[in-house]
């Protein structure tokens, strides 16, 4: 049996080191009494304020002497009743008093259900300076990451959180929102060399605080300190580990912490995905690898921004594509266990190599190594399911993937894309309407509407979601391409016309992605200019290519014997 100091509340988890309650260390009651002197002694320091209560020391005052009964006639009878009333009527108060504690004692555990959830906040960063935003930003999306490898507790991905940045925020509303039972907060201030990190974990269910600490360190220990507080917050929730189960909090991505903070940085630019971003993540997460080459997390973020870059298009497939792989195989030769390595991997092999059953297994193997990796579930869905026509799986796999980041917008607006690629237009209507709402400006999102918008026949929608964007940026490829389509669908046969002129003008100075001008072509007609473009795209390794098997706006060519030979080509012939 155990005790809190603070609530008294008593647990009999011999296990537990904790107050599920209040976080506090918990007192062997067994193991407190000193038998010698009969004193209750704590093992914490007593509160203070309050006077540590003794038990009366034993004395030894020789042997005891046993005096003789006296009997008195005439009231042993009455005497003997009385005594026997007295003993039932203690007996009485005793199993009463018994069932009131036994009673508060279920209550007790029975009211109070362990944390099984939590948020980390976006870190506040009090340095006075933007520049340090990588340093706040990336410490809770560290602790986030490391966090989530733990099987037993859900951990709000960063997606989730980086909303609430900058903003007043009620604790309970906020874990209403994101359906947690606790909620942790920090602030961070760097001055030079030293960094002050403060930290509160709170029951959001009951406003109590669990758990708080301010760590005054130097920068050369953020890595040591990042991985102290992970650890902490474990042990305040009273999370059961052991062995295997404890690797994401103790494991070390590296132990060179100035490299660790180009990562952070490299994290930082590769969220905002533009693509001036994209390459400053590239060159943090190069300037990480040579101060230590055995860095395979950051050779897997390398990978995942080169196997983006030629869908926005940013970079051309035979630019990209082999860099990524290249970072994908140095992860998993220094780290086999890195299930971001097998995903990034597995990506490559579906765009560039159409290497499908390989790709599959790299999936599987980063999903089983990694079941909370969101974006392995993600891309196992639109990387490979929906282009092989596995659809009610892609569908499942985004689902599974939005438990884990349930506010990620680019997963959002891609499980309308499943659905509409699956035949559910009316679901991938609503959806597309959802995430679009979500966040307007969102590139992805509006080019996803505007897929759905061209499968449901809506081609006067598409053309007015993309007059803003294309008014900003004349070259915008996405638009370019709903716009033409919506215009090659409607008749509309010179306004199209003019989308193929001005994808032929970028083509001039930049990657253009030939899926995009086939697409267009077909829907006007011209059948044979449609397959000299998708000739180029197998030729050119077309990252859009891989998905015309699912895609509709590929229609107007799949009764055409040349389509099949596309897809022979693509390994993805029926």
């Amino acid at each position: 049996m155990k005790r809190c100091p603070q609530c008294n509340r008593i647990e009999a988890d011999d296990a537990l080191a904790f107050c599920r309650v209040d976080g506090a260390s918990l007192l062997s009651e067994t193991d407190s009494v000193n038998a010698d002197a009969g004193t209750i002694k704590f093992t914490s320091s007593p509160v203070s304020g309050e006077v540590a209560t003794n038990i009366l020391p034993r004395t030894t005052t020789g042997p005891t002497t046993v005096l003789p009964r006296q009997h008195h006639q005439g009231t042993t009878r009455q005497h003997g009743k009385s005594s026997r009333r007295g003993i039932i009527l203690v007996a009485s108060l005793i199993a009463a008093l018994a069932i009131v504690t036994a009673g508060s004692f279920y209550y007790s555990r029975s009211s109070v259900r362990p944390i099984e959830s939590i948020a980390v906040l976006p870190f506040e960063n009090r340095s006075g300076s933007s520049d340090t935003d990588y340093l706040s930003d990336g410490l809770a999306d560290s602790l986030i990451y490391r966090l989530s490898q733990l099987p037993n507790l859900k951990v709000s991905p960063t997606s989730s959180v980086m909303r609430y940045k900058g903003k007043e925020t009620d604790v309970t509303q906020l874990a209403k929102e994101l359906e947690v039972d606790a909620v942790m907060s920090g602030r961070l201030v760097q001055r030079g060399d030293e960094l002050s990190i403060s930290v509160q974990l709170i029951d959001s269910r009951s406003k109590k605080l669990i758990w708080a600490e301010q760590y005054d360190r130097k920068m050369a220990d953020l890595l040591a300190t990042q991985r102290e507080i992970a650890t902490t917050i474990t042990q305040k929730l009273q999370l059961k580990l052991a062995g295997a189960e404890t690797k994401g909090i103790t494991k070390k991505y590296t132990d060179n912490n100035e490299a660790y903070q180009l990562y952070l940085k490299g994290r930082f630019h590769l969220a905002k995905r533009t693509k001036a971003d994209f390459q400053k993540s590239i060159d943090y997460f190069q300037q990480a690898i040579k101060l230590d080459p055995n860095f395979a997390l950051a050779y897997a973020r390398i990978a995942d921004v080169y196997n983006q870059m030629p869908n926005y298009p940013y970079l051309s497939p035979n630019e990209a594509f082999p860099q990524a792989k290249a970072a994908a195989l140095r992860a998993l030769q220094i780290d086999p266990m890195l299930s971001e390595a097998h995903a990034a991997l597995a990506n490559t092999l579906t765009s560039y190599d159409l290497n499908w059953p390989e790709a599959e297994r790299g999936f599987k193997r980063a999903i089983e190594l990694d079941p909370n990796s969101a974006v392995a579930h993600y891309r196992y869905a639109t990387e490979y399911l929906i282009s092989v026509g596995h659809h009610d799986e892609a569908i499942a796999e985004v689902k599974r993937a939005l438990e884990i980041e349930p506010l990620d917008l680019t997963m959002q607006a891609n499980l309308a894309r499943v659905y509409l690629w699956g035949g559910h237009p009316d679901l991938a209507l609503e959806q597309a309407k959802k995430a679009h709402d979500l966040e307007p400006s969102f590139g992805i999102g509006r080019l996803i509407l505007g897929f759905v918008y061209n499968g449901k026949g809506m081609y006067d929608d598409t053309i007015k979601l993309s007059d803003a964007p294309l008014q900003s940026d004349p070259n915008n490829q996405h638009m370019l391409l709903i716009r033409g389509y919506a215009y090659a669908k409607t008749g509309r046969r010179r306004e199209a016309e003019e989308v193929i002129r001005t994808f032929r003008e970028i083509e001039k100075s930049q990657y253009v992605v030939h899926g995009f001008i086939a697409a267009i072509l077909g829907a006007l007609g011209d059948r044979e200019k449609a397959f000299a473009e998708l000739d180029n795209g197998v030729e050119q390794h077309d990252s859009w290519i891989k998905w015309i098997k699912s895609d509709p706006m590929f229609d107007p060519l799949r009764n055409d014997p040349r389509f099949n030979e596309i897809l022979k080509r693509l390994n993805l012939s029926q």
